[in-house]
């Protein structure tokens, strides 16, 4: 049998050997998460490797050869060999190469993959267009073509568009076009118009649209976003609009990627009530507003000085209950408490409360920080209790600076219940709160209750010694 077997293939491994002039290897770029890593390979001579690699196809390759005893051999034998596996496009060429023998979609497939997450573009060049074209899968021997090559070819030009090979995309793209039966589908155009867009090949991306549209495919929301964005980022506002009303006249309902868009060029347009005029069109055409809608509006208008306007958009935006999930409006909050504004932004804070829009704890912090700065120590206290019973936990810093303040204002009874209920939420007095209201109620002349706070310090072991106890005691019985 193993006699056999050399006599079979030994016609096909003496081929190999005079197509094998020269290889040195070298380490290939790590692959993607759909190929495992190879090990680093070796630096060999060229006899050494022909040697060493016949005598591996020997023993592992089947004769005859088939496509899936080749994908079988390149996926589980030979890429995981430390010292073959870059030779794989090697043996694929060799392969095809062989009258016996064709491959399939299968074997194309997984070749174009590797090449493609390992960065070996010249030979994805070759497979792409010179061995798929002359040498097709045999599915394709029919009246259709493989229905897997538009899949594959996607991927190829898909791959040259994100290293931007825009002209080896395109290529593909045309022999992909004349392979396929009927019109490539609109995902196609739309990898190849994103690749010339994010290349800063706007005007091919528009010739591309234009042929698109006489090969009587549809374009899709992607492929009006897609555009629109590069008109948008090349400063042609006006043409991003023209396509925009294009793209309803086409009967293509825009998402949220497209008003987030036209609304951040409003806003380089220095357009801003346009901007929030667009925000309102969306929202009436029944389109969810997002987080980064709003961060797009708010942080916009807050950027040229007009916080005032972002927390009243931000206000009627929570009555009619459009604000998503999830958005902080800490940025906003921190623009009107740096503007004086501290009043404002607690009404935006409580407003977004009222309709179930929790603020975040940066934004909580940022709120009392301001209120207390400004003076406003009864608001602040009253925000904090709200905070407390909703489980929001303010930070041991402001909360000590919030209760000091409210001792200095003769209030330390009211701070003390905060820090009871501060307490029962989980936030421990630390021996600084205590020394703040035990100030407090010295100040006020309240002897009992500095007493028992005393008391309380002491069983925590927040005094150090009898001489601190006294002295606390002492301060207490002198005023």
């Amino acid at each position: 049998m193993r006699a056999s077997m050399r006599k079979l293939i030994a016609p096909q491994m003496k081929h190999l050997q005079q197509t094998t002039p020269t290889v040195t290897l070298a380490p290939i770029p790590q692959l993607g998460a759909a190929f495992p890593t190879p090990l680093p390979t070796l630096s060999l001579t060229s006899p050494t490797t022909q040697s060493q690699l016949l005598t591996f196809l020997k023993i592992h390759l089947r004769s005859p050869i088939t496509s899936q005893t080749l994908l079988h051999f390149l996926k589980n034998k030979l890429h995981y060999h430390p010292k073959f596996t870059h030779l794989d496009f090697h043996i694929f060429q060799w392969a095809s190469t062989i009258d016996s023998y064709r491959h399939d979609h299968h074997t194309y497939e997984w070749m174009i993959r590797t090449l493609a997450v390992s960065d070996r573009f010249d030979a994805l060049r070759v497979v792409v267009l010179d061995i798929m074209p002359s040498k097709p899968c045999p599915c394709a021997d029919g009246i259709f073509c493989c229905p897997r090559i538009e899949p594959i070819f996607r991927f190829a030009i898909n791959s040259y568009c994100r290293v931007g090979r825009l002209n080896d995309a395109s290529l593909a793209f045309d022999t992909m076009k004349k392979l396929i039966d009927g019109k490539p589908s609109v995902a196609v155009y739309n990898i190849l118009i994103h690749g010339f867009v994010k290349n800063g090949q706007h005007d091919k991306a528009l010739h591309l649209y234009d042929q698109l549209i006489l090969d009587r495919v549809k374009p899709d929301v992607f492929t009006f976003n897609i555009l629109i964005s590069g008109y948008c980022k090349s400063n042609r506002f006006g043409s991003a609009l023209e396509l925009f009303k294009e793209m309803r006249a086409k009967s293509c309902e825009p998402n949220v990627v497209s008003f987030n868009t036209l609304i951040r060029g409003f806003f380089k347009e220095r357009k801003y009530e346009e901007g929030v005029a667009m925000a309102y069109e969306m929202i009436d055409m029944g389109c969810q507003i997002s987080t980064v809608t709003c961060e797009i509006l708010v942080n916009g208008l807050c950027k040229v000085g007009r916080m005032l306007r972002a927390s009243e958009l931000l206000i009627d935006l929570s009555r009619k209950r459009v604000l998503p999930d999830g958005f902080d409006c800490s940025d906003l909050v921190e623009s009107l408490c740096s503007g004086s504004n501290a009043i404002r932004a607690l009404e935006v804070v409580e407003e977004m409360w009222k309709t179930g829009k929790s603020p975040g704890i940066i934004a909580c912090s940022t709120l009392v920080e301001g209120l207390r700065t400004s003076g406003n120590i009864e608001d602040a206290l009253r925000f904090v209790n709200k905070m407390l019973k909703e489980g929001i936990m303010l930070d041991s810093v402001t909360f000590n600076c919030l209760l000091q303040d409210a001792s200095h204002l003769g209030r330390t009874a009211e701070a003390d219940r905060l820090r009871l209920l501060a307490s029962s939420k989980g936030l421990d007095a630390d021996d600084v709160t205590y020394n703040i209201l035990v100030a407090g109620y010295t100040r006020e002349g309240k002897t009992k209750e500095g007493e028992l706070l005393v008391e309380e310090m002491l069983d925590k072991d927040y005094i150090p010694d009898i001489a601190s106890y006294n002295r606390l005691i002492d301060r207490l019985h002198n005023i």
